[in-house]
């Protein structure tokens, strides 16, 4: 393969993956064609493309203007033409095979000879569409999700001829476009995330056929019992009950019978206006109670199963099935993550009893999950499972970093939910700060992942799974971070609500886009702060203005909330890096016996008389005074440089 950079994109395909697809390629900086087989079909698609990109600088979300990204963009009917330049040619039409094998052919005989070749198949095996092609070692899978300007995920599949350089130009167009890929390493039918969403789906609708559930009682349970935002019913509806039917086509199983009738009789979800329910009158119809009495672990017992034939089987680990659970399926938790949570001894016994009592193929245990099993590895209360438990982590939605001058960095990962905070999550961050070294660290940053939220706040859904005593740990999560002995900051850009305004209440010091918004929205729930937010907020602002927020449940503004004090600073977004780094190397850089010293006079001083607080104060300065930090501090001042304190 002749090594050349991407700059020429060429999409196959102008429906809305097609033009999706364009349009990222477009904002991302790529010259993009556009083909589909009519003009009339091409315009159209560019049309959308027009009105997507309107909306996205309405909302600031491009770095150049509407028209500059459009002007990237042309539209072809002729194959030929519009791959003669091209450097990635990603093909998003129907899913046949036969006639992606086709399309490839012909790309292959008018494509350059450097062109990666790529399909946006959701399941089909890209080592038989590469082999149409001359060069099957440039021929991926970039399977994008609906819609792709709004979806993270991109599954980045390896035909069996597949080249490793022509996987690395696949991963970086990706995240070129700011998508998050994960690796299917073998050409698996379905890839990952169908594989673990569609016996979400199917059991359900199995479940369904057998008399031991009905409709409402199944959505209900798995929404308001188990966090997920759809029950397999309302998903199936949502999706399009055909696209399950006919990705057991190709499978040695069978789609449940209660699937097969509603294909059969075309109502096939909310496109027909009629599935399992009518989305023509009020659509779902569940309500929290119904899900009393039905087998919740019945239906994640077999997704588990299915993340254990893949992990068994090489296509992927468990960290990327975990990923695209959330991104691609929108599951609260990652698969792997959930069996350890269930514990994988209480899944193995699960699909072996149903296995047992019925026969059916769909429970066999997966040899990979009988083997940790066996091994002892059955999850988070074994220390081991799919993942290690037993050191730093795993993270599921967090990043974190230490660099060299002690920064600590923790970065709340679920963008795909504004970063909303779940019962996992809160655990995670106290882990996290648990597993820090105060000896280690100068100062604790904390951000949100995405460019929407700092964090939403708490995922309620979720949250409606917990029990009343469960939820007081979310108080424990922000006492770890207001308690940290080292200076804590939170980088604030977008949402700050709910918990995420608590965890910053918690931290010593805010920073913020002039963009963002602030605010304790949970009385519109029936809900007040729990995190320590009445007590906190009032402290910060007073009496009144912390009852009007509360009361009201209203969002402020950044700049509103650094006049009343809420923030150290609010400044533009193109000034924010610089703000909060000339913070961070002020905190990285101080002493740290000093700051240590401050954040703990300054708090507790919070709660004591004057008298008291000065005397906390007294103490703590006359400590400081015996410090090779105070020498070094004197000496630097009196030799008029930069003093360099012990790290």
């Amino acid at each position: 393969m002749v090594e050349r950079d991407i700059e020429n994109v060429t999409v196959l395909g102008a429906g809305s993956m097609g033009h999706g697809i364009a349009e990222l390629a477009a904002i991302a900086g790529y010259d993009v064609v556009v083909r589909d087989i009519e003009e009339e079909l091409v315009a159209d698609g560019l049309e959308e493309v027009e009105w997507s990109l309107g909306k996205l600088e309405e909302k600031g979300k491009l770095d150049d203007s509407a028209d500059e990204v459009r002007a990237r963009m042309t539209g072809e009917t002729d194959l030929a033409a519009a791959v003669a330049d091209a450097d990635l040619v990603v093909e998003a039409i129907p899913e046949n095979l036969e006639l992606k094998r086709d399309t490839f052919a012909e790309v292959d005989d008018h494509a350059p000879e450097h062109a990666i070749l790529a399909s946006n198949t959701s399941g089909l095996s890209i080592t038989k569409i590469g082999a149409a092609t001359d060069r099957p070692e440039q021929v991926v899978g970039t399977h994008f999700f609906n819609p792709p300007v709004k979806m993270d995920l991109v599954e980045v599949v390896h035909g069996e001829q597949t080249s490793q350089a022509t996987l690395d130009a696949a991963h970086a167009f990706v995240a070129d476009l700011g998508k998050r890929a994960i690796d299917v390493k073998r050409d698996v039918h379905g890839f990952i995330v169908n594989n673990v969403m569609l016996p979400f789906i199917e059991e359900g609708a199995w479940m369904l056929a057998d008399g031991d559930a009905t409709v409402q009682q199944a959505d209900a349970a798995m929404v308001y019992q188990r966090g997920y935002p759809m029950g397999p019913f309302e998903l199936a509806d949502y999706t399009g009950i055909d696209i399950a039917y006919h990705f057991r086509e190709d499978t040695d199983l069978d789609s449940p019978p209660t699937i097969a009738e509603k294909v059969e009789a075309d109502d096939l979800g909310k496109k027909t206006g009629r599935g399992f329910y009518d989305w023509e009158a009020d659509g779902p119809d569940y309500e929290p109670g119904d899900g009393e009495g039905f087998d919740t672990l019945r239906v994640e017992a077999r997704m588990v199963n299915e993340a254990a034939r893949l992990v068994g089987n090489d296509v992927a680990t468990p960290d990327d099935i975990d990923l695209g659970s959330r991104l691609g399926a929108r599951f609260p938790e990652g698969v792997c993550r959930l069996g350890d949570q269930l514990g994988l001894d209480a899944v193995l016994d699960k699909l072996e009893t149903l296995h047992e009592e019925t026969g059916a193929d769909r429970f066999a245990p997966a040899d990979y999950l009988v083997e940790l099993v066996d091994d002892g590895k059955t999850g988070v209360d074994a220390g081991e499972g799919f993942h290690d438990y037993r050191g730093d982590g795993p993270y599921q939605y967090l990043n974190k970093s230490l660099d060299d001058r002690g920064v600590l960095e923790i970065e709340f990962d679920r963008p795909e939910r504004l970063n909303a905070f779940s019962e996992t999550m809160f655990g995670e961050v106290e882990q996290a700060l648990a597993n820090a070294d105060p000896d280690e660290v100068s100062c604790v940053v904390f951000s949100g992942a995405g460019e929407d939220a700092f964090s939403s706040g708490a995922d309620i859904t979720g949250f409606m799974t917990s029990e009343p005593t469960e939820l007081m740990d979310v108080d424990e999560t922000i006492r770890a971070i207001d308690e940290f002995e080292r200076p804590t900051l939170a980088r604030i850009d977008g949402f700050c609500l709910g918990a995420g305004f608590e965890i910053a209440l918690a931290c010593d010091l805010r920073v913020a886009t002039e963009d963002s918004s602030l605010g304790a929205p949970e009385i519109n729930l029936g809900l007040i702060p729990g995190g320590g937010g009445t007590q906190r907020l009032t402290r910060i602002v007073g009496e009144g203005r912390a009852k009007e927020l509360v009361f009201r449940g209203e969002q402020i503004s950044a700049e509103r909330a650094a006049d009343w004090g809420l923030l150290n600073r609010a400044v533009p977004a193109e000034e924010f890096d610089d703000a909060v780094a000339e913070f961070v190397d002020d905190l990285a850089n101080g002493p740290k016996t000093a700051l240590k010293v401050a954040k703990r006079v300054i708090d507790d001083g919070q709660d004591a008389s004057l008298d008291t607080g000065l005397d906390v104060e007294s103490q703590g300065f006359g400590l400081l005074t015996t410090t090779d930090d105070m020498v070094e501090g004197v000496t630097a001042f009196r030799d008029d440089r930069e003093p360099e304190f012990e790290r």
